[in-house]
């Protein structure tokens, strides 16, 4: 066993894609999705100025707070992401037009996604990060968009940039820089570090 039993940690994220991250690492844990308005929080930060990888972590920090609330002995970890082209945040589409409409603003260009990390334990956090991957998008034809639309279906609707670079979405890119897992929405080399230096993994 490279995980201690103790504390259980606990995923505050619905996501499918940073479930299969912590689980291909082999760590034992639970998933709970934290109801947090992550609209409002979005919107104050864009009021205050506040650059994306630290509204990224308001979100990541009121996710694991709320979590860590029902479960005060466990790591809770939370997580969050905004794509940034030009300045501009961008949301998980709402429908299959939106989708289209976004990855036409991103079709040829370069963006970053700026995912942060917050683990919270016995009432603080204990520990936060931010990764900034970024993104180059190729020149696709119109013809590929609407095919890639039709074989991926409402599944572009999970992700902030409508794609998912573990499947389908590769096709989108000339160039990706940074860490595989943080583009799919959890940093795991420096989560992986932390959890040693916490004494939750074998050093």
């Amino acid at each position: 066993m490279i995980q201690r039993p103790d504390p259980p940690l606990v995923l505050a994220s619905a996501s499918a894609a940073r479930r299969a991250v912590l689980a291909a690492a082999g760590l034992s844990f639970t998933a709970e999705a934290a109801a947090v308005d992550e609209a409002a929080i979005k919107e104050s930060a864009r009021a205050e100025g506040i650059p994306a990888g630290e509204a990224a972590t308001m979100l990541a920090e009121a996710k694991a707070r709320r979590v860590a609330r029902r479960a005060p002995d466990a790591l809770v970890i939370g997580a969050d992401q905004i794509l940034v082209r030009g300045g501009a945040w961008f949301d998980k589409p709402a429908d299959i037009a939106a989708a289209r409409a976004q990855l036409l603003a991103l079709r040829g260009e370069t963006h970053e996604l700026a995912t942060a990390l917050v683990c919270w334990r016995g009432g603080e956090r204990v520990w936060g990060h931010v990764a900034t991957p970024r993104l180059t998008m190729r020149a696709f034809s119109d013809a590929f968009l609407n095919a890639y639309l039709e074989a991926e279906g409402e599944a572009v609707l999970s992700s902030v940039g409508a794609y998912r670079l573990e499947g389908l979405g590769a096709h989108l890119f000339t160039a990706v820089e940074g860490e595989h897992a943080a583009v799919l929405g959890l940093p795991l080399l420096p989560l992986l570090g932390f959890l040693r230096g916490h004494g939750v993994l074998l050093g």
